[in-house]
């Protein structure tokens, strides 16, 4: 098998430490088995997404080193794409819309029934048709019915990272408690949401080892869900550890003193920031 990887930046801010750790173990994985490094920019947020993060993250990747197959994909000129696969789940009466907003949700969670998870969608919207659906309502995935739907399929999904190494099986069961009816549309700019975006186009572009951080392992089994919903096998995933400040906080991109762009104007070079990374 061809390995096939992805970096996947949101152009929201510039890159950090923590990007460039991921970037480079995706890079180096591809580049050590003669496979091929993609990349891909999940530009969805119209409105945070700029045009000079782009150039400065495209920068940035070649100054360190990171070379792609490719020209780089771009979430906002496919749009389309994602909503044709939003169209499949719909059209199987597999959602409904919600107009609930955060603060709807928080209320609703603040006396939460006896045995439910407060952070779990309280189902205000749930009785409502999709025929109903009005501008500003977000999409939500009818658990119940998406497991129904899968009933008698084994869901799993291999794990290659080392802290969570393994293979784990999907159960319905927990999936019904613990995440319930997760939002798939998105209500500003109607498309996908995020993390059904980036596993639609990890099938597209023939990903076959997802490389992130271990911060987003939580969204694996629902990724791996919505992929066999729509009829694709999941890829193989590698969960890695995150990059931490002092307080043993992870890196954010408001965090602008850990910039990749800063450490280069204030003389670092490329080995130092491997060295920081630990990567060299």
């Amino acid at each position: 098998m061809s390995i096939v990887t992805r970096f996947a930046p949101s152009p929201t801010g510039p890159l950090h430490l923590g990007h460039a750790y991921s970037a480079l173990i995706a890079h180096d994985m591809a580049r050590k088995h003669g496979g091929q490094f993609l990349l891909r920019f999940e530009d969805t947020d119209l409105e945070r997404s700029k045009p000079e993060y782009i150039a400065q993250i495209l920068d940035d990747l070649t100054w360190i080193g990171i070379t792609w197959d490719g020209d780089p994909l771009f979430q906002s000129a496919h749009l389309d794409v994602y909503n044709q696969e939003l169209d499949r789940l719909i059209s199987r009466d597999l959602t409904y819309p919600c107009r609930c907003s955060r603060k709807d949700i928080a209320a609703a969670s603040a006396a939460p029934q006896e045995g439910v998870p407060h952070h779990l969608y309280p189902q205000t919207c749930k009785h409502r048709l999709m025929s109903d659906r009005q501008a500003g309502d977000a999409i939500r995935l009818h658990m119940d019915r998406a497991c129904v739907a899968l009933d008698g399929e084994m869901l799993s999904y291999c794990e290659l990272g080392n802290i969570n190494k393994g293979t784990y099986y999907i159960d319905f069961d927990t999936l019904l408690r613990d995440v319930g009816d997760i939002v798939i549309g998105r209500k500003d700019i109607q498309t996908a949401a995020y993390f059904m975006a980036s596993a639609i186009d990890d099938i597209r572009q023939g990903i076959t080892h997802v490389v992130r951080g271990v911060d987003l392992f939580e969204f694996t089994q629902v990724q791996v869900l919505l992929l066999h919903l729509l009829g694709h096998k999941a890829p193989l995933y590698h969960h890695h550890g995150l990059i931490r400040d002092e307080s043993g906080k992870r890196l954010a991109k408001r965090d602008d003193a850990r910039a990749i762009s800063k450490y280069r104007s204030e003389g670092a070079s490329v080995n130092d920031i491997k060295e920081m990374v630990g990567v060299l």
